[in-house]
């Protein structure tokens, strides 16, 4: 407690510092930045405020600009990281995160850039809309997503209610519409299908907590002592918890270390699966493509690693990260990275993703492509 209350501190007294900064600057450089003066050393941040208080067609108001300007500082620093405004915060700190309402859409997004499609959930709005793979969204609802982060995106499109966002998409240069009510994308945590010469796919559509249960309630039963592999498809799997991706490992794997997370300093922060594991025994597959993310990474990789699982597909975007959030006082907050996931012998997930076993082309990857490269990779065993 007392360590977050400092980082806190820390953080807000960052900000405020680079408010200070830029409120000092609209009042101290009518003139812009002299030679030998000390505006020489603010450097580039000083000119460009100069231009701006001296040229720009209005009176720039200091107020106005510090939720941008706050925006841009955390945005700016990965791809998950992110300045959330109250209403985000509500929607992150949801205790039942399903219950929120989506369209189905998987994204991607570097900050300064449009969100990019990578991935679409089968039956979702998104899916029956025709959103598809390639699509960069420019707006939503009319605001622009091009300062927006990725997590201020995902959150937007979620909502209690089936409610409808407008989207505004590029496709082929040309520029579309489209309007997509958000529904209950994932009515179940997975499903269990048969797969000829396997002992099934066990499609994991997120990794919240009750995941584990309901593979211990549903699939153990059907699969244990089997002497077929089991193919666990994680395709288009973007959400969920650490926890409860590290206790879906336990299942299938003992292990005392898995991998760490290295923190600030390189510090590491090393996690067990440390209880039986009654799938330990069954061979496995894991499905992955571009959109797998998080724990599903997590999942994958550490199956990799360890030599539990063979990966099929295509690499995944390297997104495992531990994040906290800081509350600031006016209900906004900070969302940061803190904890990158690497593996026991050092290599990093984060920002380099699953290399598969087995990698299928860009396009071949329907459901048939993906079980012709498994049975064939199953043979050679």
């Amino acid at each position: 407690m007392l360590k977050n209350r400092k980082l806190r501190v820390i953080l807000v007294s960052s900000i405020t510092a680079v408010v200070l900064f830029l409120w000092v600057g609209w009042s101290l450089l009518p003139g812009g930045p002299q030679r030998g003066s000390s505006g020489r050393d603010l450097g580039p941040l000083a000119t460009v405020i100069h231009y701006i208080k001296s040229d720009y067609l209005e009176e720039p108001d200091p107020k106005k600009t510090m939720g941008g300007a706050f925006q841009g500082l955390v945005n700016a620093l990965d791809v998950l990281s992110s300045y959330l405004d109250k209403t985000a915060v509500v929607k992150f700190t949801n205790p039942r995160p399903l219950q929120l309402k989506d369209v189905g859409a998987i994204l991607y997004k570097r900050y300064g850039a449009f969100p990019l499609v990578i991935g679409v959930t089968a039956n979702s709005p998104a899916d029956k809309a025709g959103l598809k793979v390639g699509d960069a969204l420019s707006a939503l609802d009319e605001r622009s997503t091009l300062v927006w982060s990725l997590t201020e995106i995902n959150l937007y499109l979620k909502n209690s209610a089936a409610s409808p966002v407008k989207i505004r998409l590029i496709r082929d240069n040309a520029t579309k519409e489209m309007t997509v009510v958000r529904s209950d994308v994932y009515p179940k945590s997975l499903t269990l299908t048969p797969l000829a010469g396997t002992a099934g796919i066990v499609r994991v559509h997120h990794f919240y907590p009750s995941l584990t249960a309901d593979v211990k309630a549903s699939v153990l039963p059907r699969v244990k002592g089997q002497s077929a592999p089991l193919v666990i498809d994680l395709r288009n799997c973007h959400e969920g918890d650490m926890a409860e991706g590290r206790a879906f490992l336990n299942l299938f794997l003992k292990a005392e270390k898995i991998g760490y997370l290295e923190r600030k300093g390189g510090a590491k922060d090393y996690w067990a699966c440390p209880e039986s594991a009654p799938l330990e025994a069954l061979h496995i597959v894991v499905w992955v493509n571009q959109a797998s993310m998080g724990p599903a990474e997590l999942v994958a990789g550490v199956m990799k690693d360890l030599k539990r699982a063979k990966v099929v597909g295509l690499p995944t975007p390297g997104l495992t990260a531990k994040q906290d959030l800081f509350s600031l006082d006016n209900g906004d907050a900070l969302l940061l990275t803190t904890g990158v996931f690497c593996f026991n012998g050092g290599e990093k997930l984060w920002g380099k993703g699953v290399a598969p076993d087995a990698k299928l082309d860009l396009d071949k990857t329907d459901d048939k492509d993906y079980i012709e490269k498994t049975l064939g990779l199953l043979a050679r065993r």
